[in-house]
């Protein structure tokens, strides 16, 4: 839901760019703001949630209940990473429906590689819906830009001095939602661990311990000193569970550095 966004992360895909070179570039050609906090840190996108979940859900959905992640920590071995295993990572806004309550969140998401959403490059947006009915339907279009904004200002005033309305009538009370701790998903986890024998055996059994069981494992370079890059797939795990096992990893004496998660979903076509 946020051009700019999605520009970045199309150029470290694409060219191998930083985070830093691409946000330079992106603010060169007018697509990001001089501070792009509201872009990069995902609140845009939230905020477009936010009303885009009240109309599919028809109650009034409170952003303060959204989780909200930006793209700032997004590296290129990654990305990289992401690849090998047949994903690409995005920045997507999730509106979804389940027993426990909707899920509200904003977040830097690994989708497989041969979705449609994964080819939506550049500035454009994508709203990817489901519905019981009619199944899966994509709406894109341009998302960054003088003239697409300008064009959706210009739209909103013409409906104002129209006296349009363009709001549904939305039922009593707010959305029941989901806490992020709650999420169940697929993960991808990369350690930065000393190349010791035994760490990936003592990594694996906290993870076991926390319910968490591995799909994939990639384990690269070799060196005396410093470390090497640890990166697996999980299954499905709970959040909760995903935090309380990194907590305890992080703590390990062969870790040199916070283990990165991402979240990923597996999207039907």
């Amino acid at each position: 839901l946020n051009g700019t966004s999605n520009y970045i992360l199309s150029k470290m895909t694409e060219e191998g760019m930083d985070y830093e070179s691409a946000l330079r570039e992106a603010q060169r050609l007018g697509y990001a703001e001089a501070d792009p906090s509201l872009d990069v840190d995902g609140f845009d996108a939230a905020h477009k949630l936010t009303l885009l979940a009240s109309l599919a859900f028809g109650s009034w959905v409170d952003f303060g209940r959204v989780y909200v992640e930006g793209i700032r920590n997004i590296s290129p071995i990654d990305i990289e990473f992401a690849r090998e295993f047949g994903y690409r990572i995005k920045l997507l806004a999730i509106a979804k429906e389940d027993p426990e309550g909707v899920q509200l969140r904003v977040h830097p998401t690994m989708i497989p590689e041969e979705h449609l959403l994964a080819r939506v490059n550049g500035v454009l947006n994508a709203v990817y819906v489901l519905g019981d009915a009619i199944g899966p339907l994509l709406l894109y279009g341009q998302g960054a830009g003088s003239l697409p904004t300008a064009s959706a200002v210009i739209s909103d005033l013409s409906d104002v001095v129209k006296g349009r309305n363009l709001l549904p009538q939305f039922s009593e009370g707010a959305v029941k939602t989901k806490e992020i701790e709650e999420l169940r998903c697929v993960y991808y986890l990369r350690f930065s661990a000393i190349d010791r024998p035994g760490v990936l055996s003592k990594i694996s059994g906290i993870l076991g311990k926390n319910d968490i069981s591995i799909a994939s494992v990639i384990q690269k370079g070799r060196t005396r000193k410093g470390a090497v890059p640890i990166v697996m797939i999980t299954h499905e795990a709970v959040e909760r569970n995903i935090r309380r096992a990194l907590e305890e990893i992080d703590t390990l004496d062969v870790i040199r550095d916070s283990t990165k998660f991402i979240r990923a979903e597996s999207l039907k076509i």
